[in-house]
């Protein structure tokens, strides 16, 4: 990632950036999870727990270990940003046996993370029925300060919106290097969030799955790094 990394001091200085949404400011992260200060809620998406385990079944060996990983990633940000709420947008389980398949350890994982904080699963095309055994509330999705957190985004042009299910990525051409990286992509109005779980693809953001959520009005598009999360001019970005 040297060719995004500027020269700082500190080697978490660019690990979460300001991101607006219709006025309000959120904290990207380079996890791929958006802290909203002002709620003191943290909001990840398409965790897809189990989606080893799935594959698993069906003869495709993957290390079975992509829960407990997303689930350490999930910790490290409860600890750097102590939310008093979790929102998790949707395809928090690869499907709805997923929670079955979960071993003992990683469901008390999760419970100590949910204690003392208010978790919300919303559902999503995945799990469209969350397992009582993760406790939390369930819900299709939920408006907080009249932004809608939803799992899919609604598919026009919209306002006041954070979702997911696309698992947008980015493609970045610069100085004859290409490099692809899961990223969020906004205008401004709406953010779409990179998937979160430990084994999930992307989505060219340049795929015309993404036109009808913003035209071409303009992006702001913010790539994953391994030590930061990097803005990315859109004119640098290419077709896979």
């Amino acid at each position: 990632m040297n060719m995004l990394k500027p020269e700082r001091i500190g080697l978490d200085d660019f690990a979460d950036q300001p991101v607006n949404i219709c006025g309000k400011i959120f904290l990207a992260h380079k996890f791929g999870a958006l802290y909203w200060a002002a709620e003191k809620a943290l909001i990840v998406s398409d965790l897809h727990l189990e989606k080893g385990s799935a594959f698993a079944a069906r003869g495709q060996m993957l290390p079975p270990y992509d829960t407990r990983d997303t689930l350490q990633k999930l910790a490290a940000l409860i600890d750097r940003y102590q939310p008093e709420t979790v929102v998790s947008l949707g395809d928090s389980l690869h499907d709805s046996g997923g929670a079955a398949r979960m071993d003992a350890a990683d469901i008390e994982s999760l419970h100590m993370l949910q204690e003392d904080r208010d978790w919300i699963w919303i559902t999503g095309n995945h799990d469209p029925k969350i397992d009582r055994a993760l406790a939390g509330y369930v819900m299709d999705e939920i408006v907080v300060e009249g932004i809608a957190l939803r799992h899919e985004p609604r598919s026009s042009a919209a306002t006041h919106e954070i979702a997911g299910h696309f698992h947008p990525a980015a493609r970045l051409v610069f100085h004859g290097t290409s490099l692809r990286r899961p990223c969020f992509v906004g205008n401004r109005l709406r953010l779409v969030m990179p998937a979160f779980g430990a084994y999930t693809g992307g989505l060219n953001i340049l795929d015309t799955a993404f036109e009808p959520l913003f035209g071409s009005d303009g992006l702001d598009v913010w790539m994953l790094g391994h030590e930061g999360l990097y803005p990315v001019a859109p004119r640098l970005l290419r077709d896979d």
